[in-house]
């Protein structure tokens, strides 16, 4: 009888934790758009959170169906980065097409917040479970 084949990369991660690294991701560019606004002294409403956010949020799922992100959601490189250059690249051409600013300023911070958050949970994420991982080998 011949041996089954070996699981995919994807079969490998459980849906719990993509799931749940795709809301840490939502919330992340949720909280983005929040603190743009607040250090704006713009309101800080569901609908004005939501106007600024939108763009950056379309550009995340972008980001998700494009890096294949549910394979390997805690890779700060080969999903973080993916995610955080589709997340900034789409969100600001879509500011740009509905007539939000796009000033190189705006740009440069935008780039710099969401680089630190999309990728640096994810940093954080892989550092917390090579640790257990370690702990766990060495306790056997």
């Amino acid at each position: 009888m011949a041996a089954a084949p070996p699981p995919s990369p994807a079969a490998s991660v459980a849906p719990r934790t993509v799931g749940t690294a795709l809301a840490v991701d939502v919330v992340l560019v949720v909280v983005f758009a929040a603190i743009g606004r607040a250090s704006h002294t713009e309101d800080l409403t569901a609908a004005g959170i939501w106007q600024t956010g939108w763009p950056f949020l379309v550009g995340l799922a972008l980001g998700w169906l494009l890096t294949r992100g549910w394979r390997a959601p805690l890779a700060p490189v080969r999903t973080g980065l993916g995610l955080w250059a589709l997340t900034v690249v789409g969100g600001m051409l879509l500011r740009g097409i509905s007539g939000q600013g796009t000033a190189v300023a705006f740009i440069i911070v935008a780039s710099i917040v969401l680089l630190a958050f999309l990728v640096g949970w994810r940093a954080i994420a892989s550092l917390v479970v090579r640790r257990r991982a370690r702990t766990a080998a060495a306790a056997r």
